[in-house]
């Protein structure tokens, strides 16, 4: 028997935010595929969340056009469709250095990535998001609008992709919305050595005005709300997750 049930796409989602996103969906009756280049943390997604019927890893390196059609046909031949993208894979680690330092290698690889990566996947799942009247959301940062020193390749790319989402959702619209999420500080560290992160501060937590720093399930939320009916009215946007940090004043005292 044929399962109707809806399948989206998560890039990057063997960690942190992307792994929130995976898990939340299918809490949600989805059917959700991953992409991602980390097969041993994958793999123990793939055990911990569910079986081949809900879940499915495919290993794709995203700013690579041959390996994103093969990973969507993948997708494609398991799910039968593809009603969600959720653009997440991004190499996070914003600080580069000085900019006069910065290797062209390092701008490059984080363009390609951050930038390049979700164009190839837009691309290749436009034709079965049409069928659907399915949507996109890009994962961005509050980093498009603020900065700290030496993070222009991490600004740069998030500012084009939240440039690069509205101009999906004129040109795809109205079949397919396209909207951005850009999260502030979600907490995404995971285990190690089976020894749990140390525990955020008091001071963490109490200098957002929402009161605590985020959670990836405070990103996944917002990615099944824009993914759902009741979005339907919402394309082209910005929306950021992130305590209120980016409305705050801050001042050296």
């Amino acid at each position: 028997m044929s399962d109707d049930r809806q399948v989206a796409l998560v890039t990057g989602g063997a960690h942190g935010i992307g792994r929130g996103i995976v898990s939340y969906l299918l809490t949600q009756n989805w059917r959700v595929a991953f992409f991602d280049l980390d097969d041993t943390a994958a793999n123990e997604i793939a055990t911990a969340f569910g079986d081949f019927a809900n879940l499915l890893y495919v290993r794709c390196n995203v700013a690579d056009e041959g390996d994103v059609k093969l990973a969507l046909r993948q997708l494609i031949n398991w799910g039968g469709r593809l009603d969600a993208l959720v653009n997440n894979a991004g190499l996070a680690d914003p600080v580069t250095g000085a900019v006069e330092n910065l290797s062209l290698a390092e701008w490059q690889k984080r363009l390609d990535v951050n930038l390049t990566g979700p164009f190839l996947m837009a691309k290749h799942s436009v034709p079965h998001l049409r069928l659907t009247l399915g949507a996109i959301v890009n994962i961005a940062s509050t980093r498009a609008m603020q900065s700290e020193a030496n993070t222009e390749a991490y600004a740069a790319t998030k500012g084009g992709l939240v440039a690069l989402t509205h101009a999906l959702a004129i040109s795809l619209g109205p079949e397919v919305r396209v909207n951005c999420i850009s999260p502030g500080w979600i907490d995404t560290r995971e285990p190690e050595a089976s020894e749990e992160p140390a525990p955020l501060s008091a001071l963490d937590h109490v200098q957002h005005p929402a009161g605590r720093v985020g959670t990836p399930d405070d990103i996944a939320a917002m990615v099944h709300y824009l993914v759902s009916p009741q979005a339907k009215f919402i394309t082209g946007q910005n929306i950021v997750v992130d305590g209120g940090m980016v409305r705050k004043m801050i001042y050296h005292e």
